[in-house]
């Protein structure tokens, strides 16, 4: 008989919860790319079907309204780990197949739908199963251990892989790292299946509500969608990251590639330090001090210096892509110094999108906004493998500081308060 107890202690799953959300997600669109580059996968390949992947994430919100309708958020986040945990066991056996690119395919955009529905229902169950204080003041646990889930799929899980290669060969070895990762994620379902707490709160609002919550998931995107400088704002969320949503698709294979084909010839194992582990620490950075930044002198007065400091260290790469230098560490510095810039300008970026989802329908504008969010990485990625294999790297690596433009253009159309994301001062 499980204890159905309404409250536990938030240490008891929060860190649990986010490090959970964040392994499909860095899974689906990170690990694979190196997981198909080492495959013999071509970068046109590699990055139209990986990008795709986006598409859950993008159409989210269109079904984040069933999550409230139909059962628990409790269930939803159970049922969807163990979900994640079989696909992930998938791709153990396809991997070594013939027919793989296909079946992984079909099995990551399984895995992918699986996580865009865990996002939803965690994010949900955070808010039910916490207070209000409670919640605001485990905000910063849910981000790092998101993040350290990204090190250790991106990171330690990708030096597995490339620690296993040379002795039992690449299919092989990613077939054991993810074996490995099914393992862990599966005691991480049965974990929560018995920790999890039972809020009061949380219910499925199906009896007598379907209508009314299906009339106001309508209402909500009329509202969204009628805002008179919602063009501004649908060209800032497609066209603000337009760069870097070509460049993300193409890190690794740069890496990866031997020197002869435009690449720095970096193994497996090094990759997971540099892009996967130092890559990631750097961007956490970022990310961090530019929240900071924008607490003390608002959005609209950093929004130019983020716009600059996360395009600006993109010419890290058209430096690594001319020289091809050898020297592991200046690697990991110009990597570490793209994303320490990507991390702070993005900040303006998701704080944009929380300004102009203020109002009645906070929640589900925010949902939309992701959604936007996602398919303005989607699409420029999809096309992106295809351009660095006409071009080469070099060229590609320009084309992408060309591809910035659009991100200045962007940030000079937007209006914002002037006062907005500034912490106010206590009296």
């Amino acid at each position: 008989m499980i204890n159905r107890q309404t409250h536990r202690n938030p240490w008891a799953w929060v860190p649990s919860l986010y490090f959970a959300e964040g392994i499909p997600y860095v899974i689906v669109m990170t690990v694979s790319v190196i997981m198909y580059k080492k495959l013999g996968i071509s970068n046109t390949d590699i990055a139209f079907y990986t990008s795709w992947l986006y598409l859950p994430w993008a159409i989210k919100p269109l079904w984040s309204p069933f999550v409230d309708i139909f059962l628990t958020k409790r269930i939803w986040v159970v049922s969807a780990q163990l979900l994640i945990s079989i696909t992930l066991i998938g791709i153990v056996f396809t991997v070594p197949l013939s027919s793989f690119l296909i079946l992984t395919i079909i099995i990551f955009a399984l895995m992918a739908f699986s996580s865009a529905t865990h996002d939803i229902a965690a994010d949900g169950f955070y808010m039910l199963g916490l207070s209000e204080p409670q919640q605001a003041a485990f905000v910063g646990v849910r981000t790092t251990f998101y993040r350290i889930a990204m090190i250790a799929g991106q990171g330690a899980l990708v030096v597995l892989a490339g620690t296993l290669e040379p002795h039992i060969g690449i299919p092989q070895a990613w077939s054991i790292t993810f074996l490995v990762i099914a393992a862990m994620f599966a005691v991480i379902c049965l974990y929560h299946r018995f920790i999890l707490p039972y809020p009061a709160s949380d219910k499925s609002t199906l009896e007598d509500q379907t209508k009314g919550v299906l009339s106001e998931f309508v209402h909500t995107f009329i509202v969204f969608f009628k805002r008179k400088d919602i063009w501004l704002i649908l060209l800032f969320l497609l066209f603000y990251r337009f760069a870097e949503a070509q460049l993300v698709k193409l890190v690794s294979p740069f890496l990866l590639d031997p020197r002869d084909r435009g690449g720095l010839g970096l193994t497996t194992s090094e990759v997971g330090v540099v892009y996967g582990t130092v890559g990631i620490i750097a961007l956490t950075a970022g990310g961090l001090l530019g929240g900071y930044a924008i607490s003390k002198k608002g959005l609209w007065w950093w929004l130019w210096p983020m716009v600059i400091i996360m395009h600006t260290p993109d010419l890290m790469f058209v430096y690594l892509s001319h020289f091809q230098p050898a020297n592991l560490l200046f690697i990991n510095i110009a990597v570490a110094l793209e994303q320490f810039g990507y991390g702070f300008g993005f900040t303006a970026y998701a704080m944009y999108m929380i300004y102009i989802s203020q109002g009645e329908h906070k929640t589900a504008h925010f949902a939309i906004c992701t959604g936007i969010m996602a398919l303005g990485m989607m699409l420029p990625g999809m096309m992106s493998g295809k351009i660095q294999e006409l071009i080469g790297y070099q060229h590609f690596f320009l084309w992408v500081m060309i591809s910035t433009i659009p991100g200045f253009i962007v940030a000079a159309l937007v209006k914002i308060d002037t006062g907005f994301g500034m912490k106010k001062a206590e009296a």
